[in-house]
């Protein structure tokens, strides 16, 4: 293998397995450490006030949750930003294989990279439209309760 096929790989790996990794870690400390600032919080109430409602005080402090409509649109974001990119790196690998001068194990990583990411972009639109249909009572009910 040549350098460029090996840099290819190591960067496919960087990107579909390493990221992802340290994304959902970070993400997981977080929560963790909003979830402990929580709990000092309500520690030190009842500390100071025995008669402290615990429960209205958490209800106060949790994070405020997506609605459906939200985390609908949200799927239908990263969908539209995969699939572009998807068709973004379809487009690099034809301008590649126009000019020529690469090796074919670059142009194939290129390929296959923007086929899974178009496909995964596809699959947040079917999901997108598929719960659209699904909930759409529930998004209906959770915008009466909101007005």
């Amino acid at each position: 293998m040549d350098s460029d096929t090996i840099a290819g790989i190591i960067f496919v790996i960087a990107c579909g397995c390493v990221l992802p990794i340290v994304l959902s870690s970070l993400k997981t400390r977080r929560k963790m450490n909003e979830a402990d600032v929580r709990k000092q919080i309500v520690l030190a109430a009842i500390e100071k006030n025995k008669e402290t409602d615990v429960e209205e005080l958490l209800k106060k402090m949790a994070p405020k949750q997506k609605l459906l409509k939200e985390k609908l649109l949200e799927k239908l974001l990263v969908g539209s930003i995969l699939s572009f990119a998807g068709i973004s790196f379809f487009g690099l690998a034809f301008l590649m294989d126009c000019k020529g001068g690469c090796s074919v194990d670059s142009l194939n990583a290129t390929y296959f990279t923007g086929f899974i990411l178009f496909a995964i972009g596809v699959a947040f639109f079917i999901n997108y439209v598929i719960s659209k249909k699904m909930l759409a009572k529930e998004i209906e009910a959770e915008e009466m309760a909101n007005s």
